[in-house]
């Protein structure tokens, strides 16, 4: 970074998004960790991160000063808030949090600051609902006092190739010369480098449509999922034919949640009811989505019943809870739809996850996990989340959690080998 444009950092929210950014820039530039948690803070300066987003290596000897002390902001001059951007009950944008860290700021902030948003919002949001928020609490005014950019995070918990340094980074700014002064403080620490989207309004678009086309693909594999299971043809054998064309996108069908693959769709089509304009394509995508767990238990019953056993007597054994392999998070984890399914049979359930907080599952689901020397023998075994510590184990764990006699094998993103499957187990993929 050029000296005249070395920048004193804070982040705000150091949750997947905000650790791995505050641990880059503290290696060039002095660097603020704020968090509204005491209890992340302290575990932060004892080089914990359950996240998984940081090694405790890197975490214990990055230079930051973590801190959920508000003053302590006012020794930056170039503020990054990632907060989280989730969506309520309703499936509407919950802006709670982007909305209290730009009041938080705002009483901190001081003339000559520069505020990057880097939480995931609809088009407008940074400077319609953010701005006003900071000149309200702050008495400054945007684009004279202070400046206002984006940067969308484009973060993959539990991705160790696509990390913060090596991924490009999109900024926008109101104007041009805030622009260059944050793609320049981000040339710094990302090595794939930066590029300028046209406005803020761009690159806030340019974030949700990422997710939002991802989300489509594999609405239409779960589709067709559900379809080549009526013809008796398995999804993943019709995939990997397909795939031998060169242009053919790989999109595997699966669960579709966490918080932005299944969160920011509905950012983009609540930005467009607003402006009178009901989506068709996405949010048929984000039903199919949505109801993807529903299949699924329903699935499992309907294969249940053909063994000659009422359900009532029968065990569920669910392996994972966390909304993608390898991670921790638990944040919209559809494998819970899987569940709550399956409570409307009388079949006993049993979920077991090493990877998460059983606290965390239970203050946010009521979902008790079940620890490993507790798990009944199960007549049937969702393997739901792919953690690495259950395929490497494979068909040897699934026979220790199932029946001598053997039993029903749902694997969702088919991770099992086919050919080493056990004669007296039953599998059924996705």
């Amino acid at each position: 970074m050029n000296k005249h444009m070395r920048r004193n950092i804070s982040v705000i929210g150091l949750g997947y998004v905000g650790l791995p950014v505050a641990v880059a820039f503290s290696q060039i530039s002095p660097t603020i960790g704020f968090d509204i948690s005491q209890k992340r803070i302290d575990e932060l300066k004892h080089g914990i991160d359950k996240t998984g987003a940081v090694n405790a290596t890197a975490l214990n000897a990055a230079p930051i000063h973590f801190t959920s002390n508000l003053k302590a902001l006012t020794t930056a001059d170039f503020h990054i808030i990632a907060v989280p951007s989730p969506i309520d009950d309703d499936k509407k944008p919950d802006l709670t949090a982007l909305r209290s860290a730009s009041k938080t700021l705002g009483t901190v902030l001081k003339k000559g600051d520069i505020v990057v948003y880097e939480s995931t919002v609809y088009p407008g949001v940074t400077e319609e609902e953010c701005v006003p928020l900071l000149e309200e609490t702050s008495g400054l005014k945007c684009s004279s006092d202070f400046f206002i950019a984006y940067s969308p995070e484009r973060i993959n918990p539990g991705d160790k190739k696509h990390e913060f340094k090596n991924i490009k980074k999109v900024v926008a700014a109101q104007d041009e010369n805030t622009l260059d002064i944050v793609a320049n403080v981000y040339s710094a620490v990302v090595d794939a480098g930066v590029f300028k989207a046209a406005s803020i309004k761009v690159a806030e678009a340019a974030k949700v449509i990422e997710n939002t086309q991802r989300d489509l693909n594999i609405a239409l594999m779960n589709e067709l999922a559900i379809l080549f299971k009526k013809m008796d043809i398995d999804t993943h054998d019709v995939l990997q034919a397909a795939g031998t064309k060169w242009n053919f996108l790989s999109f595997e069908p699966g669960l579709v949640g966490g918080h932005c693959v299944g969160v920011d769709p509905y950012y983009l089509t609540h930005k467009s009811e607003a402006l009178d304009y009901t989506p068709q394509v996405i949010l048929a995508g984000r039903k199919i989505n949505d109801n993807m767990g529903k299949y699924i238990a329903y699935s499992l019953i309907e294969n249940l019943q053909l063994i000659d056993e009422p359900l009532d007597n029968m065990v569920i054994t669910i392996l994972g809870i966390a909304f993608k392999e390898n991670v921790s998070d638990i944040r919209n984890t559809r494998v819970v739809d899987i569940i709550n399914e399956l409570g409307n049979f009388p079949v006993t359930i049993q979920v077991h996850d090493p990877c998460v907080d059983s606290v965390d599952v239970r203050s946010t689901y009521q979902i008790e996990l079940t620890n490993p020397d507790n798990l009944q023998k199960a007549d049937a075994v969702i393997l739901a989340v792919p953690h690495d510590s259950f395929v490497r184990q494979g068909w040897k764990l699934i026979s220790a959690l199932t029946h001598p006699t053997g039993g029903l094998v749902f694997d969702i993103k088919s991770i099992l080998d086919r050919k080493r499957k056990p004669d007296n187990m039953a599998l059924v993929r996705l």
